[in-house]
C-alpha cells in the first residue's frame, strides 16, 4: 500500500499549476448522459473518483476514451439506450456516483442505482435526491439497497424545497429538470461554484435555466440536449490546499489557474493568519508569515467556509501564536484527524462539534494514517511544517481527490516521495 514520506522544515517556493476540479468534473460527466452522441472534456484530473466513474460508464455500455497525448482531454460517447444502472460495487467507492440517477430518469425514463450508504465523515443521505425526484413524478422504490426510480411518461416540473442546501441534490434535480416537461423551481439550492458550472454547462447544451448561484433556480424543460464541449475549472480545494502549505511553511509560492474569487472565505482566513495572498495573471500570489496568527472559523455551505477546507487550516492552526477555535457544522465525523495531529505534537481538544486548537512551537514527524480525503491532506500538510520525517499512511484517500499532491509539492521544494509500506 503507498504512504507520503515527508522530511519537514522547508519553505516552499516556485510555481505549480492547479489540477482540474474533481467536484466539476464528476457531475459534468454525468451530465453526458442527458444527451446522445460525442461529448468532449478537457482539464479532467486524474484521479481515483475519475477512474470509478470511468468504470462506471463501462458498466452503463458508455465509451469513454482518454487522448494518448493528453490524457486529461476524454471523449465520452453516449449511445442512444445505456444501461440505467449503478451497482453497489462502484457506487459504494464514490458517493457522486449517485449523480446518474437524475439524468437517467429524465433521459431514459428509468433507472436502478445502489443507495451510497454512509462514509468516514459521516451520514450523507440521497433523501432530498427522492424527495425531489418524486415532486417531479418519478416513482421511487427502494429495494434490496437500491433506488429504483421510474418516469416512463417523463418527468413534469414542479416545484422542489431542499430542507437544507446540499450540492449533489440540487446537481441532480438540475440535471432531471432540465429534460423535466414545464418549468420547475429549485428552492433552497446550494450555490457552490461547481453547481453554477454545471448550470452554465447545462445551458451550453441547450437547457434553460434561471438563478444558478442563488438560492431559488428556475429550470424551464427543453425536448432534448446537445453534447458539451468543456474544459473542466480548476480545483478550488486544491488550490486552498496548496495555499495552506505554503502559508504554514512559510512559503513564497505562485499557483496558476487558480480562481481566488472561489476561495473568498478561505483566503480571509489565511490573510487574517498573516499571509500575503494577492491576485497575479492567471492565478495568485502566496508569501507565508513566519509564525501564523490564530485564527477562529465555522464551517457552513458556501459562500460560508467550506468543510472540505477544514482539516488543512485546522493543521496551520497547530503551529500559530495562541489559540485558535474551529467549529465543523456540516459533517459530524470530520475531527477524526484531531488524534493524528496530536500524534505529532499538537495540542488540540473537541467537544461536540468543536474544536480548540492552542498553538505549538513545532511539530515532530511521526507516522499517521489518513482517514479520508480532506484529513489526508492536513496530515501532509502538518508533515511539511513537522521536524524530522512523518509518514502518512492509507493515501488511497488523498488520491481521490488529489492529482499526485506529493509531485506538486516537490515541484516547490518539499522533500516529498511516495513509497511502498
Amino acid at each position: 500500500m503507498d504512504a507520503i514520506e515527508i522530511h519537514g522544515g522547508r519553505p516552499l517556493a516556485g510555481e505549480v499549476d492547479v489540477s482540474g476540479s474533481k467536484n466539476a468534473a464528476l457531475p459534468l460527466l454525468a451530465a453526458t448522459l442527458l444527451a446522445e452522441g460525442r461529448h468532449h472534456l478537457g482539464n479532467v484530473p486524474l484521479l481515483a473518483d475519475i477512474a470509478t466513474m470511468g468504470r462506471l460508464f463501462d458498466h452503463m455500455r458508455i465509451d469513454l476514451d482518454r487522448d494518448e497525448v493528453d490524457p486529461r482531454r476524454v471523449t465520452i460517447r453516449v449511445p442512444s439506450s445505456p444501461r440505467a444502472e449503478a451497482p453497489y460495487e462502484l457506487v459504494k467507492t464514490m458517493r457522486a456516483s449517485v449523480l446518474v440517477l437524475g439524468p437517467l430518469t429524465a433521459r431514459l425514463g428509468h433507472a436502478r442505482v445502489s443507495l451510497p450508504g454512509g462514509c468516514a465523515i459521516g451520514a450523507r443521505p440521497i433523501d432530498q435526491h427522492l424527495k425531489g425526484l418524486a415532486v417531479l413524478g418519478a416513482e421511487i422504490r427502494l429495494e434490496h439497497g437500491y433506488v429504483e426510480s421510474s418516469a416512463p411518461r417523463g418527468l413534469k416540473g414542479g416545484r422542489v424545497v431542499f430542507d437544507v442546501p446540499t450540492v449533489t441534490g440540487t446537481e441532480n434535480l438540475l440535471m432531471a429538470a432540465a429534460l423535466a416537461h414545464g418549468t420547475t423551481v429549485l428552492e433552497n439550492c446550494a450555490r457552490e461554484p461547481e453547481v453554477v458550472e454545471l448550470a452554465r454547462v447545462l445551458a451550453g447544451m441547450g437547457a434553460r435555466i434561471e438563478g444558478a448561484g442563488d438560492a431559488v433556480v428556475t429550470v424551464h424543460g427543453v425536448e432534448s440536449l446537445a453534447p458539451m464541449k468543456v474544459d473542466v475549472f480548476p480545483d478550488r480545494i486544491e488550490a486552498g490546499t496548496l495555499l495552506v502549505a505554503a502559508a504554514i511553511t512559510g512559503g513564497n509560492v505562485v499557483l496558476h489557474r487558480c480562481r481566488l474569487e472561489d476561495l473568498d472565505a478561505v483566503a480571509a482566513k489565511l490573510r487574517e493568519a498573516g499571509t500575503r495572498i494577492e491576485p497575479i495573471g492567471d492565478g495568485v500570489h502566496v508569501q507565508g508569515p513566519r509564525v501564523p496568527a490564530p485564527v477562529d472559523f465555522r464551517t457552513a455551505p458556501y459562500p460560508g467556509f467550506p468543510t472540505d477546507m477544514q482539516a488543512q487550516l485546522m493543521a496551520l492552526c497547530t503551529v500559530a501564536d495562541g489559540s485558535s477555535v474551529v467549529q465543523e457544522t456540516v459533517f459530524e465525523n470530520r475531527f477524526m484527524h484531531v488524534s493524528e495531529l496530536d500524534r505529532m505534537g499538537a495540542d488540540i481538544k473537541v467537544e461536540g462539534h468543536t474544536a480548540v486548537v492552542k498553538g505549538v512551537p513545532s511539530l515532530s514527524g511521526a507516522p499517521v494514517m489518513a482517514t479520508d480525503l480532506r484529513a489526508s491532506a492536513s496530515l501532509v500538510i502538518a508533515g511539511l511544517k513537522a521536524q524530522g520525517t512523518t509518514l502518512v499512511q492509507r493515501v488511497y484517500h488523498l488520491d481521490r481527490g488529489y492529482e499526485r499532491l506529493e509531485n506538486k509539492l516537490s515541484q516547490l521544494g518539499a522533500e516529498v516521495r511516495r513509497i511502498r509500506a
